[in-house]
This record gives C-alpha cells, sequence and structure tokens, in this order.
C-alpha cells in the first residue's frame, strides 16, 4: 500500500506541475533551440552567476565553441545544472554564434539559528532538518524544515507548538534562517478505550500497547504522548498479542484519537474483532527437496495437535526448516506454511511446503538513514551479503537483530529490482536515537554484605560509541559504609566475528563493624553464541584485596586488635592478617536464554552456570562452581498472572594445604533466601556467634506475580507472593571453633509478598518475608528493598 501511495503521490504531483508550468511557462525556459537540428557557437556567456565560476557551470552543461550541439544537448545541459542543487532558474539560448547560459542561484544559508525551544535542544532540531550552514537556501526547504520541527514538537506530546520563520539577508547572496518556535502546552492521553474485547480485559490490552494513560508518573517515562505512527505500531502489538494467543482471525478494525480542547487530553480508542481461539490440528510437512530426512524435519516442528494456535511457533518452524535445508545445501528452498481451519472444531490444519524456490540472489545491500552508526555496524547483523542467495528468513532475522541493538527509532528493510531479473537490492531505512546516557541517582536498600542504608550512584555511558556499536560505561557510587568506581568496555564483534569481547576495571570499598575492605581489580573477557539461545562466556579476572580492622577495634591503628574492644572470630582476624590478598582466576559461565522479555519476563527460562578456577599465580586457590535457573510461565493471560520458579546452587573446593578462608566461602543473600539478613545463616563461630559462610549452598524460589488492582497498567507495578527455601552449610575453617548446631544441612523457608515497579531507572522490588522454618543462630530481616529481575 506504500508503494500505491507514493506512486499516487508522484501522479498527482505530474499533474500538478503540468497545471502550473502551463500559465507560467515564460518563468523558466528550458533552453530550447527552434533553429536548426545542430548549431555550433563560437563562445559561451554565462551571466547572473555570482558564486560558481563560469567554467563549472560549462563543464556541467557540456558544450563547447567550435562542436555542434542540438536541443536535445541544451535540455541535457539544463537538467544537469537543475541537478546540482545550487540554481533556482537556468536559461540556455543561442545568439548568433554565442551561447548565452542565464543563472539565478539560489541564495546560501550562513547559519540556522532556534529561538524559544526548551523541550528539544538545537543541536537535536539542526539534525532534523534539510538547511544547513554553507548549504544552499530555497523556500520549499524552509516550509518542510518548518513542518518537521512541527512534527518533531507533536511526538514529544506538544501538537499545540506554533513554528514561524524569518529569513534574514546578509548580502551577497547569503541569508540567516531563523526558526521561532512556540513549544506551546503539553497534550496528555485522559483514557485509552477498547471496543470488542471479550477475551481480555481493557488492563491486560492497555499493558500490550506502548501508548498509555497519563498519570503523575508520566513525566519520568514519556509514553502518554499521541502519535499516528505509534497507533500503528500499538495495531501490530495487538495483532501479535492475539494472534500468539489462538486468536488468527483478529483485526484491528479502527484506532484513532479524539482531542478534547478544554482539557488538553486525547482519547485513544481501539475497536478489535477478536474471532474465535483455535488451537492446532494436524501439523506436517510435505517435501519436495530431495535427499532430506522426513523425521529431522518432524523434529524441528515447534507444535503439536491440541497446542493453542500461536503465530510465534509457526513462524520458529519456519526459520529451523529454513536453516537446516540450507545447511543441506538447498540455499533457495522456500518454507511455506498452509493454514485450514476447521470452523466446527476450531482447529487449524497447518501444512509447511518444502519446495525449491526461485533463484534469487542480492545484488547489493543500501543502508540509508545512518548519520552516526557506521555501515559495517548494521552490515554484520545480516548472515547474507552482496552475491548470496536472497533468504526472507535470514532478512528478518537481522531486522530482529538490529531491533535488539536498541541504536534506531525504527527499522525498515525492503527490495527493489536489481539490474538483472534474478538479483534484488536490499535497502535497509534506519532512523538513529540517542544512545547515550547519563545517570544520577540515590537510593535505599535493606541486603548486601554492609546491611544496606542510603547509596548514590552516577554513571555515564554509551552504547553506540562513536558509531562502532560498542558499549562503554563509566560509574561511580556508595554510600556510608560503601564506595564503588567501574570502567567497562565491551566490542561486539572482536576481529569481525560474533565474539563479544571487553574488559572491567573496579574498585570496591566495604565496611563491615569489625573490619573493612578494599578490593581492586580487573577482568578480560570474552563470550560468544552457541545457538540462538545458548552462549558462553570465558574470562579472567584479577583482583587484590586489602582488609584492616575498623576503628571500633583498633583504636591506636597499629592493625592489631584492641583487647577488650571487639569480638572478632579467630577466622576473620586469620583472614585479615592475609592483607594483600591476590586473586588470579579463570571463568567459564554457560549462558541458556528463551526470556520474551528481559524488562518484564512472562515466558521463558534463563538459566547460567559457572565455574572459576583460582590458582593462576596469586593467594587464592580454589575451584568454585556456582548455577541458578529462572522458569517464567504465564499462569493467566487474561488476568496477567505470571508464575516464576527459581532454583541454585554452589559448591567451592581449596586446592591446597592452607584451606580456605572465611572471605571466600558462600553468604547468603536476598537472592538465596529472603527474610535473613546478609550473612545470617549458616556455620557460626561457637565464641563470638558471627556467620562465617559455607562451602556448599542449595535455593528454590516459587512466586506468582499479578498486576495492582485500581492502580493503571502504566504505573508499571505489581505485586508477588513468594515461598522461598535454601540451605547454606560447609566449613572446614582451620583455627576456629564451629558451633556444631549450625554446621548441618539445616533448611531454611519463608513465605512473604511484595511489590514490583518498573521504574525508569531500572525494576525496583520492595518484599516482606516471614521465616517459618529457621535456627536459633539466624539473624532475621523482614523488610527488604533492591533491585528486581535480577538474572
Amino acid at each position: 500500500m506504500k508503494f500505491a501511495f507514493k506512486v499516487l503521490s508522484v501522479v498527482r504531483a505530474i499533474a500538478l506541475s503540468a497545471g502550473l508550468a502551463l500559465p507560467a511557462a515564460g518563468a523558466v525556459q528550458l533552453g530550447f533551440v527552434q533553429a536548426a537540428a545542430a548549431a555550433v557557437v563560437s563562445s559561451i556567456d554565462v551571466q547572473g552567476n555570482k558564486r560558481v565560476d563560469d567554467q563549472t557551470i560549462i563543464n556541467y552543461v557540456g558544450i563547447s565553441p567550435g562542436r555542434s550541439f542540438d536541443s536535445g544537448d541544451i535540455d541535457e545541459g539544463v537538467k544537469r545544472l537543475f541537478g546540482t542543487g545550487l540554481f533556482s532558474d537556468v536559461q540556455i539560448s543561442q545568439r548568433g554564434s554565442v551561447l548565452v547560459i542565464v543563472v539565478d542561484e539560489y541564495m546560501v544559508v550562513n547559519q540556522v539559528l532556534f529561538q524559544g525551544n526548551k523541550k528539544i535542544k538545537d543541536n537535536q532540531l539542526a539534525q532534523s532538518i534539510q538547511l544547513q550552514p554553507r548549504g544552499t537556501f530555497s523556500n520549499a526547504m524552509l516550509e518542510q524544515d518548518a513542518q518537521t520541527i512541527r512534527d518533531s514538537y507533536s511526538r514529544i506530546g506538544r501538537d499545540d507548538a506554533v513554528v514561524t520563520t524569518q529569513v534574514i539577508e546578509l548580502g551577497d547572496n547569503r541569508v540567516n534562517v531563523v526558526f521561532v518556535i512556540n513549544e506551546g502546552g503539553r497534550t496528555k492521553i485522559g483514557t485509552v478505550n477498547f471496543v470488542g474485547n471479550n477475551a481480555f480485559s481493557d488492563r491486560r490490552l492497555a499493558d500490550v500497547i506502548s501508548t498509555k494513560r497519563s498519570t503523575v508518573l508520566s513525566f519520568l517515562f514519556r509514553d502518554d504522548i499521541y502519535d499516528e505512527e505509534r497507533l500503528r505500531a500499538d495495531e501490530e502489538l495487538l495483532r501479535r498479542f492475539y494472534y500468539n494467543r489462538g486468536y488468527a482471525d483478529f483485526q484491528v478494525i479502527s484506532s484513532f484519537g479524539e482531542m478534547d480542547e478544554a482539557t488538553n487530553k486525547y482519547t485513544i480508542t481501539f475497536t478489535v474483532e477478536e474471532g474465535e481461539r483455535y488451537r492446532f490440528g494436524d501439523v506436517s510437512i510435505e517435501n519436495s527437496l530431495e535427499g532430506v530426512d522426513q523425521a529431522a524435519l518432524d523434529r524441528l516442528i515447534e507444535s503439536r495437535r491440541g497446542d493453542v494456535y500461536s503465530a510465534k511457533d509457526v513462524e520458529d518452524t519456519i526459520i529451523a526448516l529454513t536453516e537446516y535445508v540450507a545447511g543441506l545445501g538447498y540455499a533457495f528452498a522456500e518454507v511455506t506454511p498452509r493454514g485450514d481451519r476447521d470452523f466446527e472444531t476450531r482447529t487449524i490444519r497447518v501444512v509447511y511446503g518444502i519446495d525449491q524456490g526461485a533463484r534469487t540472489y542480492i545484488e547489493r545491500i543500501e543502508i540509508r538513514g545512518n548519520t552516526r552508526t557506521r555501515d559495517y555496524v548494521i552490515r554484520r547483523e545480516f548472515d547474507v551479503t552482496e552475491g548470496d542467495a536472497f533468504n526472507q528468513i535470514l532478512i528478518q532475522r537481522a531486522k530482529r537483530r538490529l531491533e535488539a541493538l536498541d541504536f534506531f527509532e525504527t527499522i525498515e528493510i525492503s527490495t527493489v529490482p536489481g539490474s538483472e531479473p534474478d538479483q534484488v537490492v536490499l535497502v535497509v531505512d534506519v532512523v538513529e536515537k540517542s544512545t547515550g546516557e547519563f545517570s544520577l541517582g540515590a537510593g535505599y536498600t535493606t541486603s548486601g554484605e554492609t546491611g544496606g542504608g542510603f547509596t548514590v550512584e552516577g554513571s555515564i555511558s554509551e552504547r553506540n560509541f562513536l558509531g562502532r556499536g560498542q558499549y562503554i560505561r563509566l560509574a561511580a557510587g556508595g554510600g556510608r559504609k560503601t564506595r564503588d568506581f567501574s570502567l567497562s568496555f565491551t566490542e561486539p564483534y572482536f576481529l569481525g566475528r560474533r565474539i563479544a569481547a571487553g574488559f572491567d576495571i573496579f574498585r570496591q570499598t566495604r565496611i563491615f563493624t569489625n573490619y573493612q575492605t578494599e578490593t581492586t581489580g580487573a577482568t578480560v573477557r570474552m563470550g560468544l553464541p552457541i545457538t540462538e539461545a545458548l552462549s558462553t562466556q570465558f574470562a579472567y579476572n584479577y583482583s587484590q584485596e586489602n582488609y584492616a580492622f575498623t576503628d571500633r577495634c583498633d583504636v591506636n591503628g597499629n592493625g592489631v586488635i584492641d583487647p577488650g574492644e571487639c569480638a572478632v572470630s579467630s577466622a576473620i582476624q586469620a583472614g585479615v592478617a592475609t592483607s594483600p590478598w591476590v586473586k588470579s582466576s579463570v571463568s567459564a559461565t554457560l549462558t541458556f536464554n528463551t526470556i520474551d522479555n528481559m524488562k518484564n519476563p512472562r515466558q521463558g527460562i534463563y538459566a547460567t552456570a559457572t565455574t572459576e578456577f583460582a590458582g593462576l599465580g596469586g593467594d587464592a586457590k580454589f575451584v568454585k562452581f556456582t548455577g541458578r535457573g529462572n522458569y517464567y510461565h504465564t499462569l493467566s493471560d487474561e488476568l496477567d498472572i505470571v508464575g516464576l520458579v527459581t532454583g541454585g546452587a554452589g559448591h567451592i573446593i581449596g586446592l591446597d594445604n592452607n584451606g580456605l578462608r572465611t572471605f571466600d566461602l558462600f553468604q547468603n543473600n536476598d537472592r538465596m533466601i529472603r527474610g535473613f539478613e546478609y550473612g545470617g545463616i549458616g556455620p557460626t563461630d561457637l565464641a563470638t556467634g558471627e556467620h562465617l559462610g559455607g562451602t556448599t549452598y542449595f535455593h528454590g524460589t516459587a512466586e506468582v506475580q499479578f498486576p495492582m488492582p485500581v492502580l493503571p497498567p502504566s504505573f508499571g507495578l505489581k505485586g508477588a507472593v513468594f515461598a522461598d527455601a535454601g540451605t547454606l552449610y560447609g566449613n572446614n575453617l582451620t583455627g576456629v571453633v564451629l558451633n556444631p548446631a549450625t554446621t548441618g544441612m539445616n533448611l531454611r523457608a519463608s513465605v512473604g509478598a511484595g511489590l514490583i515497579w518498573a521504574s525508569p531507572f531500572g525494576p525496583l522490588r520492595v518484599d516482606y518475608a516471614i521465616p517459618v522454618v529457621k535456627e536459633p543462630t539466624d539473624v532475621v530481616q523482614n523488610f527488604n528493598f533492591g533491585i528486581s529481575t535480577r538474572f
């Protein structure tokens, strides 16, 4: 439909141009020689030019004295001069033996100025318009740029913005262009209505779309802006939502916004037709390719008879089948699904047809709109290049990868015919967006190594550093008992391959009751994908830990605990005595990720397993194993209820006769079990009662998340109820007498409820947990506040 619209627009433009040209035929003369079919001139006279020299104009015309020319040569010369964009009018005529070229140059823009703008900065507006310093000026471009600025304000919810223009002539054919902007008031969205929906509530659908109702927090989220393009995107989100939940006949009948001038608010209305809900009937494959194992193809089908129909399952099956047969040498194979509805049983029979497709090649890939991002950053997301077989599935995969980069507002990939019938040109149109971020925030946490408290953090990050797709972040923060400094850098395509390489440099200070630590270190890491869902990362880690007793225990600062000042476990004293302690280790991590949305997960698995070996020099000698898995499953689409099951474990083994330090052991935290203080369970020192950590832990969580009633979905607030269980045990520290009642594999359990807020600063969470199974030596902490969705 876009193509048809553009063609129609061109036809209209031609008709309009023809209508205007007739009464104004004398305004622009296209240098038409009426005399002879061919002519010769002895000289060329150029008139009207001020900036462009005579010879440059003569070269563009392409006519030389002493050589014959005709009217066609003049027409071509005129077109070339207009094509430079330097002239508003061109006239070519012959006067005897002289060819006269009369030009009227466009004025040159000296400066482009913006006045009255506060919400959109000068550099942002300058990047969006056509008129630029040292460029040519035209009234048509001026009007277009004024409309572009109005559209920019409309996209941030300021439809009332008024843009007027001033052109100040400076002489010498130069002008200053001034855009005077009255930003106006901010329009809001009063209500978002859905008509025709029965299977899902308005609240559930409101959570699907990106356009939100205005609330007191909208100034943080900026998601309550009325925009026609956003409505079209929301229609597509609704289609995907319904198609993936069995409603194959779903349609968006209309979507529009009505402005209430009295309140300056929009009412958004989506009218939908849900249709019936279908399940998969028989699912089969019809293959016409030779030498392909049918059983192997059948194993790639994502859906089974009786499952709720899902367009995503069909798409995943198409991708899997296409990749499989392409790997067998059928680069041009096409996988086409055919669906046959049975309206009585409400099932859809799906047949995947695999046939040899037309032999079409990619002639070239054109990338447009990337003023900052380098071409190769976009090209490397494609598994195809110039000369390869055209494969629509691989093109769609590349689009999803580009969207995942989060470098662009919009990404459109289209094809146009190439120079040969079997070739196409791949056109990638992108609209870039800001990828840098400066943040400054404060918070409060009740968990952590030092017991929590108020914290502040400032950071500068850039996801597309220098347009190369690299990630860099500098951060500093801390609280009364913590200090953190870090620098991170990641190159996602190391050596031109899909290998993410980078480094982290950090310094951490922690002040505990009886001692304090300062850790300085660095990590060099390299990660690579194995499949779309499975990846691995290898890292080398180096750190130096310095320990000292606090002033509470070491009043005179001589590094020795003053008698009677504080009771410190001999295990901690032995650990402090090792300062400075150097750890040199290598680690390997395997990650499996099928989560549908990392910010607001509803379906999928996220699991990691890590092995760390310390002993490549340094003082630390151990091997550590840790693993954690999260499984999300939507329990009710209609009510937006999500279930979560989490499990994890860890074990550490010392590798020399000196054994492990207490600082090497595991300590419990809120990710293991809630309702207990950090380091509040596990083996304790019999003399001081301090928790010293354990060599082994297991934990599990069952949780149900649900939307909060009454509050609109745009608040991003959800509730949760949970049950945790875990244990921390095993301790063979030398030189310390442990409480025998705490060294066993004693299970702890807690139940509680929490609130989860998808805030602009990241997902935040507050929990209240009550231990229902505990030991006498455990330290209880009911209230917990921190970060949510930490995988």
